[in-house]
């Protein structure tokens, strides 16, 4: 089965290819426009794969897309390349607009001209699944139940806003167009080489530099932590045994207010690597609250029974062993860490 994968070298992306191909054995081919956030290095020891390839394109380019669909004629669509960080759709809405729809309607619109070039039976089996999140859903107070696949839609941010038109686009090109689609809506992932702008990411490099670790507001926010291999798991089953048309919300059963995960990143620093910093004997001292971020939702939660019933999925991580594994994988990978922040890999990758 060859899968072209948009937005490979992202933090998912990466994770999903690596399950695709060394669990599952699929054929990979991997889109990708390379951004800040996404990084040829997430990949390069799946490089000597013989069933791995690369392809260097922007979504928003439609005759690339083309050129990439036609030679390598693909057996099913995982659709991630997106822009996704809130603080920045805030600053800049225009980049999220162009990527995550504009550019989803490329993809869209590639696949269903490729997809209607195919034999009856190659149509039959073919699938674009679009990987999606819980934002798009809006928020949740401290007692309301848990988002559903059938909870209305009620973006806060320019980014979930830009997320939700994309899953409407999906949708409506299936019931026009026929085109076999699947929608997956996940919680909050982490785990190794997610970009150090998110929460935990951001948190651990900091304690590491001895900066301080912002918290919005009181940090009583509460997220549903999802570790990044479980998700790239349920995206797999999803592709593989998803029904066509439906939607499967993807999360980690774990609830976790803000301040709650820094803490808990502070205690394993502390633990792995007891602050050398004069000006704070523990990582906690570092916290900082600042102004809260503008619309920002108070609690995501996922309802993941639906895919747990139908495709026999549940995370194997809980939030304590996925947390550990993930400061110990920024501890020990500083290079990455250097290398990411200091936007390096933009320059060897533009030459």
């Amino acid at each position: 089965m060859k899968v072209l994968v948009t937005g490979g070298a992202g933090f998912i992306g990466s994770h999903l290819i690596r399950h695709l191909l060394s669990d599952l054995d699929y054929a990979i081919v991997n889109i990708d426009v390379l951004t800040y956030a996404g990084m040829a290095t997430n990949l390069s020891d799946l490089e000597a794969y013989p069933s791995y390839t690369f392809e260097r394109t922007d979504i928003r380019d439609y005759r690339d897309l083309q050129k990439v669909f036609a030679q390598h004629k693909p057996d099913a669509v995982m659709h991630l390349a997106a822009e996704s960080h809130v603080d920045r759709s805030i600053d800049g809405p225009g980049e999220f607009v162009s990527t995550n729809v504009v550019g989803t309607y490329n993809v869209l619109e590639v696949c269903r001209h490729y997809w209607n070039t195919l034999s009856e039976t190659k149509q039959r089996a073919f699938r674009f699944h679009h990987i999606s999140t819980d934002e798009v859903f809006g928020d949740l107070s401290s007692t309301s139940e848990a988002f559903t696949e059938t909870t209305p839609y009620n973006p806060s941010s320019p980014y979930s806003a830009s997320k939700a038109s994309s899953d409407h686009f999906v949708r409506a090109w299936g019931r026009t167009y026929n085109l076999p689609v699947v929608i997956s809506n996940c919680s909050n992932n982490y785990g190794p080489f997610q970009f150090p702008e998110k929460l935990i990411p951001l948190v651990i490099t900091n304690c590491i530099k001895g900066a301080p670790l912002p918290i919005y507001g009181d940090g009583m926010q509460i997220r549903d932590w999802l570790y990044v291999e479980d998700h790239a798991r349920a995206l797999a089953l999803i592709l593989k045994f998803g029904r066509v048309g439906e939607t499967y919300n993807v999360g980690g059963l774990n609830e976790v207010s803000n301040i709650s995960v820094v803490r808990n990143i502070c205690e394993i620093m502390d633990e792995l690597r007891p602050s050398p910093h004069s000006f704070a004997s523990t990582y906690s001292e570092l916290i900082t609250h600042v102004k809260d971020r503008p619309g920002h939702d108070f609690r995501y939660a996922i309802d993941a029974s639906k895919i747990m019933a139908e495709l026999n999925w549940r995370p194997l991580e809980s939030f304590a062993s996925g947390l550990r594994k993930t400061v110990n994988w920024y501890v020990d990978n500083d290079d990455w860490v250097k290398q990411a922040l200091s936007n390096q890999h933009l320059d060897r990758q533009n030459t």
